[in-house]
């Protein structure tokens, strides 16, 4: 795909997320569209995943360690053809396989149950190490949160993976600067989260701007070509991405749109995919 249509199943993403919010009432749409731009590549560019065969042996995994941002992976999947997009609209609702945070077992596309923040990477570095041990060539990707590394559960499981050379690894830090109770500063910062990675024996690629598809492409090319090292991808985002007023705002990091925000949020969506 080219860049531009990798921009339009972004927005086509962040209007998922939208809807999935606003049907459930609450949900995490602030994280999840900080995320719309690397949903998007991985799932339309970079992993190899079959909609048809969301179990077979040879796909590359994928875990969402900061898991309430099961949002934006849902809208993702379901444009992949995971499931239908009307599914969507079942957010958080009883006897949905769209739960709050993703569910293996329900749910088409899932290769971890995810919500415990910090937990997501430790089953990342198991899959790249059990690739290595049986001989496979699938890759394994994890999506984490900026505030989620403050976890210390990320740092054992990034200990083990640059103690083993795991470079079938590929981390993803969505660097949007906020979380739930303010900005990272504020909480508890994990900054320079690059440097940290690298001590951790991590080749490291930093994004100036990760909603840029460009740069996304960049860097996951690059990864592809690291020997013998895991690799964290630390992009800059923006929390809330595509809708206005969501945009840069903790207040959004946990908040479903009302109905008069649902409209104005899939009005600005629809404007943004007609100029791409």
């Amino acid at each position: 795909m080219t860049d531009v249509e990798l921009r339009r199943v972004a927005n086509e993403i962040r209007k998922g997320i939208v809807v999935g919010t606003h049907a459930a009432k609450s949900g995490h749409p602030g994280g999840s569209l900080s995320a719309a731009d690397i949903f998007a590549y991985l799932y339309f560019e970079e992993m190899n995943v079959d909609p048809a065969d969301p179990r077979k042996a040879d796909r590359d995994r994928f875990v969402l360690s900061k898991g309430h941002t099961a949002p934006g992976l849902y809208a993702a999947l379901a444009e992949r053809g995971f499931f239908p997009r009307e599914d969507l609209e079942t957010l958080r609702h009883i006897g949905s396989h769209l739960q709050g945070h993703p569910n293996m077992n329900d749910t088409p596309g899932v290769d971890m149950s995810t919500g415990s923040l910090g937990q997501g990477i430790s089953a990342a570095v198991g899959m790249a190490l059990a690739a290595k041990h049986w001989g496979d060539a699938y890759r394994t990707y994890c999506l984490l949160g900026d505030g989620e590394i403050e976890e210390g559960q990320v740092w054992e499981a990034a200990m083990f993976a640059g103690n083993h050379g795991l470079d079938n690894l590929v981390l993803i830090v969505d660097h949007n600067g906020l979380q739930i109770d303010g900005t990272i500063e504020e909480v508890n910062s994990a900054m320079p989260i690059a440097d940290k990675f690298r001590a951790f024996k991590f080749h490291v690629i930093e994004l100036a701007d990760g909603n840029d598809m460009a740069q996304i492409r960049a860097a996951f090319a690059a990864a592809r070509e690291v020997k013998g090292q895991p690799v964290c991808i630390v992009a800059e985002t923006v929390k809330g991405k595509g809708v206005s007023f969501m945009e840069n705002q903790v207040g959004w990091h946990g908040k479903a749109p009302d109905d008069a925000q649902f409209e104005q949020a899939m009005a600005e969506l629809e404007a943004a995919g007609k100029e791409l």
